[in-house]
């Protein structure tokens, strides 16, 4: 079973429809301790950084103790970005500091801020979250801020300027666009993750 973590911040109808699509069981627990019994974990979302303080010490220890038993983990959209070390969209606030870097607005230098709709992936280099994606492909995106290009990058799209938009560091992985909501190629993708789990 999927654990999807519900903290108000996301369509969880939409993502729980996708991975049923593909045959995966998911449950949303109601509370940390419930991780115990996830075989893997995906934090989905949408909105400020500031929702993902619900998700208190309880749950990100829960969570950091998952992953460090090598359970597979996957943010989508904030989700990815909470992955990171924090944001500038709210810059008390902690991310989960898998992944090196802060997030940041994306600059609105002649495009329009926030970033909605079709664009393509630019392959940094491959990784099995991207197994039987092709160059190119689209995916839809909906957000204002971003992560930042690192070592952990996959692959990379630019509105503006690029940014990372999908990361993975061994089991960890994330996505900025909603795959729930990028056809053929979002399903694709939850199926290389779910690979990654069963």
């Amino acid at each position: 079973m999927i654990a999807l973590i519900d903290y108000k911040a996301g369509n969880l109808t939409s993502v729980r429809k996708a991975f049923g699509a593909l045959g995966a069981q998911l449950f949303t627990p109601e509370r940390a301790d419930e991780l115990a019994s996830a075989d893997a974990i995906v934090v989905p979302g949408v909105g400020h950084f500031a929702a993902t303080k619900t998700l208190g010490p309880e749950w990100i220890g829960a969570i950091l103790a998952r992953v460090g038993e090598g359970r597979p983990l996957l943010g989508i959209c904030l989700g990815m970005q909470w992955l990171f070390e924090g944001s500038e969209e709210s810059p008390e606030l902690p991310g989960l500091g898998l992944l090196n870097g802060r997030c940041y607005r994306l600059p609105a230098d002649n495009v329009k801020i926030p970033h909605v709709g079709w664009n393509s992936l630019a392959f940094e280099h491959r990784n099995s979250i991207v197994d039987d994606v092709s160059d190119d492909a689209q995916v839809y995106f909906t957000h204002s801020y971003v992560a930042p290009v690192t070592g952990d990058t996959v692959a990379v799209t630019s509105h503006g300027s690029p940014f990372a938009s999908i990361v993975q560091r061994g089991h960890v992985a994330g996505v900025q666009f909603h795959p729930e909501k990028s056809g053929d190629v979002g399903l694709q993708v939850l199926r290389n993750f779910l690979s990654m789990v069963f």
